[in-house]
Order: C-alpha cells, then structure tokens, then sequence
C-alpha cells in the first residue's frame, strides 16, 4: 500500500490534508480527567446524617432511638453508659444487629458537647457509620428566635 505524497509539480492545487488533529481531543479528554479526579472522592467520603426539620412534629417510631453523648473531655456515653474508644466499635455493630419492624437499624440521635473538638465527633460519626448506623440526627439546643 503506498502512500501519496503531494507534490510541487502540478497546477498549484494542494492535495487534502488526510492527518487527524488530535490536539484538541487530548486537551478535552485532560479536563475531564481533572473534573472526574476532583468529583469522584466527594461522592463517596460523605457521611450520610439526617437533620431534624426545627418545626417538624415528633415521628411515630416503633424503635426508641439509641443516644450517643460525648461529654468535654471526650467520654462517650450510649443512653447514660459510659464507653471506652475500645469499646464502641463492638458496641455499635450490637446495635445495627438488633433491626426493626421495617427491617432497620434503629436511629442515632449525636449530642456533642460545645467545647468538644470536631475531630472527636468525627471519629465517633466514622464509627457509626462503619457498623452501618447511617440514620443520625445531630442534635442542639434551640436558639432564642428573638
């Protein structure tokens, strides 16, 4: 199979250019690689936490919620037992076992003190969700409207 190259000779016509630019197609395909490297840890590194409405009514719930506390120096409570940073992975999957009538694990109500470091609170929300206690509501004081 020959190849035919264009020539001066002639009548001064140019022969069709018959390469491909593919300048363009890298520089696309290299923007969407950067959009694609920059979205796709966003997608999955969220903590999926459900945030009570302020004025909506109390739900009707077959399953008392279970009430993680942690106190200003750390301390995690479940309802009022007190538990050790050992502890509370155990703890945690115990509760997501036991499910509810619709086949759930029971809700997770987060109280955090004030002074408390937001690294602390996280670990414990990377833990909930580790056993698969994805149905948190972080809770707070109400505020004075005035």
């Amino acid at each position: 199979m020959g190849m035919h190259l264009p020539s001066n000779k002639g009548r001064g016509r140019r022969a069709p250019m018959a390469d491909i630019n593919v300048t363009p197609l890298v520089d696309v395909m290299l923007v969407l690689l950067i959009i694609f490297m920059v979205t796709a840890p966003l997608l999955t590194a969220g903590v999926q936490v459900n945030l009570p409405e302020s004025r909506a009514k109390a739900l009707d719930q077959e399953q008392k919620p279970v009430q993680i506390s942690i106190d200003d120096k750390g301390q995690v409570f479940i309802d009022t037992d007190a538990v050790s940073d050992a502890e509370l992975p155990a703890k945690l999957a115990a509760i997501a076992a036991k499910k509810g009538a619709d086949g759930k694990p029971a809700a997770i109500y987060l109280r955090g003190d004030t002074a408390l470091g937001y690294g602390k609170v996280m670990r414990v929300m990377g833990e909930l969700n580790q056993a698969g206690l994805n149905r948190v509501s972080l809770l707070t004081d109400p505020s004075d409207p005035r």
